[in-house]
């Protein structure tokens, strides 16, 4: 049985994934900021939950001790984001703190437990928005759309995935683009995006590859996506 704890799981993407992975046969913690909320979603989909908040030391400690005492993990899907369009030092520090130092956090906590595993696999969700590729390509959407600082934070994501993958070979990390989702990111209207469930489907995908799959890749659903 493949253990997996998906970050930021009580809505959007992290839910849906949710979802696919327990249908797809993973013991899946929904980690959940809210403990009352992360309970209701994960008696709807048969999974479990933990509450974790990538921006709190203290909650990212006891979330992992937790996991530790019950089994140990598999699969981390980094997937706790959020995005403020406000340019100003409080949103920005806010916006990293959660996208980029979060996934610091919660990997560090983790690689103890995914050391022990023997097929380890990290999942970062990042966005071709913080592709160089994607924002240079005028065929890109991205390349058109302002996101400054929501951008410069998954583009850290990408980053933090390279040196992850070449620091730790022993577990494979990689990035993953769901693309343009309709769910709830922001102050922006995303109801324009794909169904979660195509954007989550990416995500799933690469948190089940084998043990004969790569690391230190940036994918989307139609294959790599340059850095």
């Amino acid at each position: 049985m493949t253990t997996t704890l998906i970050t930021g799981a009580t809505r959007g993407l992290g839910l849906e994934t949710a979802r696919q992975l327990v249908a797809a046969g993973h013991t899946v913690y929904v980690g959940a900021r809210d403990e009352v909320r992360g309970r209701r979603v994960a008696e709807e989909l048969g999974a479990r939950t933990v509450q974790l908040d990538v921006t709190d030391d203290a909650s990212v400690a006891r979330a992992f001790a937790r996991l530790e005492a019950e089994g140990g993990l598999d699969v981390l899907v980094n997937n706790a984001g959020i995005a403020m369009y406000a340019l100003n030092g409080p949103d920005a520090l806010a916006v990293f703190d959660t996208n980029a130092v979060g996934i610091v956090r919660v990997t560090e906590a983790a690689l103890p437990l995914l050391r022990r595993s023997a097929n380890p696999v990290i999942v970062n969700v990042s966005s071709a928005l913080g592709s160089f590729t994607a924002n240079h390509d005028p065929a890109r959407p991205a390349s058109s759309v302002a996101a400054i600082v929501y951008g410069a934070s998954k583009a850290a994501v990408s980053m933090l995935t390279v040196q992850y993958a070449r620091a730790i070979p022993e577990v494979k990390i990689n990035a993953v683009e769901p693309g343009y989702t309709a769910t709830e990111l922001g102050d922006v209207d995303h109801s324009t995006g794909q169904p979660v469930e195509v954007g989550a489907a990416v995500i799933a995908r690469w948190a089940a590859i084998g043990a004969d799959g790569p690391t230190g890749t940036f994918q989307e659903a139609a294959g790599v996506l340059g850095w």
